[in-house]
């Protein structure tokens, strides 16, 4: 088809491009948009100043690669402590300092972590990695892509960048999920070296429930649709992305819409999360979408039951409710939850400053780590 693609192909292409943006969001069908009033020339400038401007994803650790146990490189990069910090006390001692190993979530990047980073620099060692078809990783050779593969990847990761010592586990959406799955496969590691867990913006399961703010009747009939649609946009990636482009007004709309809550979030933020989602291809998109609707880890979270753990959300995540992180909560009894106000499923980026408090607080509980002070 190509480049010979009529005006309805090409507007079909386009409106394809932006369901497809609305997944990468997180969501499951369309949303009306308001009509942009400025012209779209302006609006392309403001997004070349700011990602020419913007600070997100400019931080850069000592760079890995793992090899996941299907081939696949995975890569990681790890930021140590200071030794002027004190943080290093065991190290010196002789014992391994504490990881803090951080999963990022569908259709974004190790980069997402961007405040957190920042702020735990030098503090603690960390260690950020990408996704299977996410960032720097490849794409690996089996799709459709599990959970469960998630959580092996993960401990491909754990292996190759801390392989000894106490680790503090942190995912956010799908990376909470891959930590589950982690869990759920490699309990005596949890057992023997896990000191905490932070789930943020996540679900142990029953994701076929949530409406993403839509009437539930549609929902439903694009649930019933959506993965015959995404396995034949997979197999026309390039024509999509071009749709993808050409509506980058409605794809940033939802993306907005999808993952912030506030009207004062920054516009930088906000095309950084557009970047980074834009930049999953749709075929990556497609490989990943039915491991949600299979998810159930419920039962893993036991695992976590005797350790310090977090549970955090924003209050209007439309992605995975607050509900959901209620729910993860109430399995682990003595977790701290969180529901931080006027935020949505991107809450690291929206209100960093909520997300980093609770987790160093996490790290002092777990005696592993400064408080944040």
């Amino acid at each position: 088809m190509g480049e010979t693609t009529g005006g309805g192909g090409w507007r079909r292409a386009g409106f394809a491009g932006a369901a497809i943006g609305v997944l990468a969001a997180g969501a499951a069908a369309g949303v009306a948009v308001e009509r942009l009033t400025v012209g779209r020339s302006v609006r392309q400038k403001a997004r070349l100043a700011l990602d020419a401007t913007g600070p997100y994803g400019t931080l850069r650790g000592t760079p890995g690669r793992a090899l996941a146990d299907d081939g696949t490189a995975l890569a990681y990069e790890t930021d140590e402590a200071d030794e002027a910090d004190g943080t290093d006390a065991a190290e010196g001692a002789g014992e391994a300092p504490v990881t803090v190993v951080f999963s990022h979530g569908f259709c974004l990047s190790q980069d997402s972590w961007h405040y957190q980073r920042a702020a735990l620099r030098g503090r603690v060692r960390t260690v950020f990695w990408d996704q299977r078809g996410h960032g720097r990783s490849a794409r690996g050779p089996e799709e459709p892509v599990t959970i469960d593969r998630l959580g092996r990847d993960l401990k491909a990761v754990i292996d190759a960048a801390a392989p000894e010592g106490p680790l503090v586990l942190v995912g956010h959406s799908m990376g909470g999920m891959t930590v589950m799955a982690l869990a759920d496969r490699y309990p005596e590691l949890i057992r023997d070296r896990v000191a905490g867990v932070a789930l943020i913006g996540t679900s142990a399961g029953r994701l076929e429930e949530v409406s993403y703010g839509l009437p539930l009747a549609g929902v439903n009939a694009v649930r019933r649709i959506l993965p015959g649609v995404l396995r034949a946009l997979g197999s026309q990636a390039e024509l999509v992305e071009k749709g993808r482009r050409a509506t980058a007004d409605l794809f940033a709309g939802l993306v907005k819409k999808y993952s912030f809550a506030s009207k004062d979030v920054d516009p930088a933020v906000v095309r950084f999360a557009e970047r980074m989602i834009e930049s999953v291809p749709v075929d990556v998109v497609a490989a990943f979408y039915p491991a949600f609707g299979a998810h159930d880890k419920l039962a893993a979270l036991a695992a976590f039951r005797d350790l310090p753990a977090l549970a955090l959300a924003g209050d209007q995540d439309l992605v995975t409710p607050a509900s959901h992180t209620e729910a993860l909560a109430e399995a682990l009894p003595g977790s701290r939850l969180v529901i931080v106000p006027d935020a949505g499923h991107l809450v690291m980026l929206e209100r960093p400053g909520a997300v980093t408090a609770a987790l160093a607080a996490l790290l002092a509980g777990a005696g592993e780590g400064p408080d944040n002070g």
